[in-house]
């Protein structure tokens, strides 16, 4: 495990959403940075909150389990969370773990915006 890429993550409000936009492989050493930031930007928006995993080419259990997390609380608060712009390699992810139907995931953040 290589610990010294910090993860970023960009949010920005938009068109009544709340946009996540993590930076970086999503792995042990960095879902608590995603989980923080999650958990702000869940209790700063307006109703809907897009995690756009454009700038995520590699996600491990951990940030999975962070994701669903995110999905649990949204689901407590009525907020409708969307994926979207996931990297194949991560969207297998997904698909291996059955999530893809338990997740809302669609191909672009115009997609998100418009759901």
């Amino acid at each position: 495990m290589q610990g010294n890429h910090e993860m970023q993550v960009n949010t920005e409000q938009r068109d009544g959403a709340t946009i996540v936009r993590p930076e970086g492989d999503v792995d042990l050493s960095s879902s608590s940075t995603l989980r923080t930031s999650l958990q702000e930007a869940h209790e700063s928006t307006e109703g809907k909150l897009i995690i756009d995993l454009a700038n995520v080419k590699y996600m491990d259990s951990s940030g999975v389990a962070t994701l669903v997390e995110c999905l649990q609380l949204s689901r407590r608060s009525g907020t409708t969370l969307l994926l979207c712009q996931l990297h194949e390699r991560v969207l297998s992810v997904f698909q291996i773990a059955r999530l893809d139907g338990v997740f809302d995931i669609v191909p672009s953040l115009d997609e998100a915006l418009a759901h």
